[in-house]
């Protein structure tokens, strides 16, 4: 892969996480129950069972309104609508900083799916596998990672830069389909995923970094992928 030479302007984390589309994990632990003395309905199956989850001192965790998923998040930080109910269904909800800057967007019950017109050289800066969403035998992980467009002449707008959760086979040689965070979940697929904008104006947020490795030690890019990598069936 090849390093990031320039930044990018990225439009907003909600209308990104819509159109940012192309393109070995151990199980934890099982865990013991004693044996169900009544019918429960029943939550989207996962591959994973994983150990109970202890919410960070300073943080909360967020329930889906249909009851399949939650994850946890700075209590600083809001849980916003940004547009209604998806016309397809599923849930559509913004994850908002302290300083009202859109840091990721959840969305379930997606029909699309990720297409490649064209490939980009691409860099992958971070990954983590999520154990708790495996379906099928398949593990899908958390990623941040960037493409370049070479036939760009505005710096601002030769990097495109994006984190998330995905499915999608990982990239290999020196170019990649445009950025993918989809992954699988009941009926279809889902995403949990925001971008990095070096640009980004939000009154009162953190200055920002010039590089995308330097923007992994910040406590927003640590905060943001805590709550994204905590997703996870309800209940669990």
């Amino acid at each position: 892969m090849r390093p990031a030479a320039s930044l990018a302007t990225v439009i907003s984390a909600v209308c990104a996480a819509a159109v940012l589309a192309g393109c070995g994990t151990p199980s934890a632990a099982p865990s013991t129950s004693p044996p169900a003395t009544s019918a429960t309905a029943s939550a989207p199956p996962s591959a994973a069972t994983s150990p109970p989850v202890t919410v960070p001192a300073g943080w909360k965790t967020f329930t889906t309104s249909d009851g399949t998923l939650a994850f946890d998040y700075p209590e600083a930080w809001t849980i916003v609508d940004p547009a209604g109910p998806p016309a397809e269904g599923g849930v559509f909800v913004a994850l908002v900083s302290d300083y009202g800057k859109t840091m990721a967007t959840l969305r379930t019950g997606m029909v699309s799916g990720a297409e490649c017109p064209e490939k980009f050289p691409f860099m992958v800066y971070d990954t983590e596998p999520v154990p708790a969403l495996a379906q099928d035998g398949t593990t899908p992980r958390f990623v941040y990672e960037g493409r370049t467009d070479p036939t760009s002449k505005d710096p601002s707008k030769s990097l495109t830069l994006a984190y998330g959760i995905t499915s999608e086979p990982e990239p290999a040689g020196d170019t990649a389909c445009p950025i993918s965070h989809y992954f699988t979940w009941p009926p279809n697929r889902a995403m949990f995923s925001g971008i990095y904008d070096p640009f980004d104006t939000t009154p009162g947020a953190p200055k920002n970094v010039d590089t995308p490795e330097v923007y992994m030690d910040t406590t927003e890019y640590k905060d943001v992928k805590q709550a994204i990598t905590s997703l996870r069936p309800a209940g669990k």
